[in-house]
């Protein structure tokens, strides 16, 4: 329970003190009009109240990742609750903060058009960076199609069909599809503006409940970290980088960068991106470091004695090749909140998911409209772009939902990466230039606020692709030398930034 407490205080403080700090570096211009009153268009462009804007963007990053990327990585052990809020406080808050804001200051434009402005003027490193947010983005809602059709078809069986060695809930695939082409091609204000703050209220209600029940009733049975920060996972793989991918949206996400112009296109004044953008993480992490101690504190297995982190070891061993998150959630929901309040938690979770995978559709589509320069004000053409993707999307369904997910977390943080250095890139250059905004503080060094997790995610990921199965797979007694060649690439990627700012320098003199 102390290191709950703790982490829980720490995220909120943090909130109050780095969370201002960013938008202090950042340099927020409250008079300049933003896109959602220049641009309006009553599609993307649409004003909303700044509470109902940090509610859906809350519940459009939230989907599985915080729950069930928290679940999995709680099983690396208690060093997933450092991870959870020093990565949310100091990677995945200033990621989520600038890649909003940076696209309110560019006109509302969709992440790649941001990393690409910033990492290379070319069209060459924007396609790159198109194709892999697109393929992101078509993982995602895979992985967020088939997590919520999973836990609905254990609440109601309505068909299913056998694919590959795995069984697929066909028909609450089709049902949640349909939803996913409404709300792709739909007016912003029309569903998600009006319904989702809604869902992500039951959201944090669910997450309330569970951590209400936990520190009443299960407070002695929390992990702690002075437990040990040991790697606790038993199939044999390490915690750098495992559990740093394994986690993803509880710390840091790829995707938010994707969900953030989504909301920046509604935003009416700059004063409200951190309460939007840094809170909304915020309230990520906070209900990742719930549902970490919540996996981590409810199983106990009474024929082997073990308990904690070791029974939820034991409770996975006896459902191989199971959605072991999803049904962790089910299980823990029920048993802690009873009938009602095990109904809304499961309402919350599969609400979470469903909308989550529906805006990621909707980010693919703007991101492919901005590439073509398509108005997206004709209902035709929004389903010129959208009836591809949904193709695509529903092909993925048939791939097991397992890889989909570890392919899907790789990437993911590989666009955080990218993210982080053209938000560096940005913040020098604002640095750097002579003429600022008139009473805006200039702040020496301010960009290191995103170099630094710029720095360590390139190691995780660069590690994570030469270590882990679905990668290169280095053998055990080998993995010093995958360790080795990512830490030569980010080595590299420091010299180049070093480089590149004497440069930079030599041009202004």
């Amino acid at each position: 329970m102390i290191t709950f407490i703790i982490a829980l205080i720490v995220l909120v403080v943090g909130f109050f003190t780095y969370g201002v700090l960013v938008e202090n570096i950042f340099g927020i211009e409250p008079e300049r009009k933003t896109p959602a009153l220049t641009k309006t268009d009553g599609v993307d462009f649409v004003p909303m109240a700044p509470w109902r804007i940090f509610l859906v963007q809350f519940l459009n990053i939230a989907g599985l990742g915080p729950i069930f990327g928290a679940i999995m990585g709680i099983f690396y052990g208690p060093a997933a609750f450092l991870w959870i809020v020093f990565g949310t406080i100091f990677a995945g808050g200033v990621h989520d903060y600038l890649s909003g804001m940076l696209s309110i200051r560019k006109g509302g434009v969709s992440l790649p058009n941001i990393i690409g402005d910033e990492l290379g003027k070319g069209t060459g490193l924007k396609m790159v960076i198109r194709l892999l947010t697109l393929v992101l983005l078509i993982l995602l809602t895979t992985t967020f199609l088939s997590g919520p059709a999973t836990l609905l078809q254990g609440l109601c069986s309505l068909g299913s069909l056998e694919f590959s060695g795995h069984v697929i809930p066909i028909v609450w695939v089709l049902i949640i599809f349909g939803y996913y082409s409404l709300a792709t091609v739909l007016p912003v204000d029309k569903l998600i503006g009006r319904f989702y703050p809604i869902f992500g209220g039951i959201l944090l209600f669910m997450g309330m409940g569970i951590m209400v029940v936990m520190l009443g009733w299960h407070a002695s049975e929390m992990p702690e970290v002075f437990d040990g920060l040991h790697n606790r996972q038993t199939n044999g793989l390490p915690l750098f980088p495992m559990m740093f991918v394994s986690i993803a949206c509880g710390a840091i996400s790829g995707f938010h960068g994707t969900q953030s112009p989504i909301m920046a296109r509604c935003v009416t004044n700059e004063r409200q991106g951190r309460w939007i953008f840094y809170g909304a993480m915020v309230a990520e992490g906070i209900l990742a470091l719930i549902w970490a101690a919540a996996a981590g504190t409810f199983f106990a297995d009474p024929e082997t004695g073990l308990y904690g982190i070791d029974g939820l070891q034991a409770y996975a061993a006896q459902h191989p090749g199971a959605n072991i998150a999803a049904l962790v959630i089910d299980k823990v929901s029920r048993s802690w909140l009873g009938t009602i309040g095990g109904l809304l938690a499961i309402i919350g979770v599969i609400a979470a998911p469903i909308t989550s995978g529906d805006t990621a559709l909707r980010s693919a589509r703007l991101i492919v409209a901005d590439y073509f320069n398509l108005d997206q004000r004709p209902i035709s053409k929004r389903l010129i772009i959208a009836i591809p993707l949904f193709l695509c999307v529903f092909g993925m369904v048939f791939v097991d939902f397992n890889v989909v997910w570890r392919y899907f977390a790789w990437t993911n943080q590989t666009l955080a990466v990218f993210t982080l250095w053209a938000g560096t890139i940005w913040l020098y250059r604002q640095e750097t230039t002579p003429a600022l905004s008139q009473g805006q503080e200039r702040f020496r060094f301010g960009y290191l606020i995103a170099l630094i997790p710029a720095l360590f995610m390139t190691m995780v990921c660069s590690s994570y692709i030469l270590i882990a199965p679905e990668g290169l797979n280095i053998t055990p007694d080998k993995r010093w030398l995958g360790y080795l060649i990512a830490g030569i690439v980010t080595l590299g990627c420091i010299i180049g930034f070093i480089s590149w700012t004497r440069k930079q320098h030599s041009k202004a003199n």
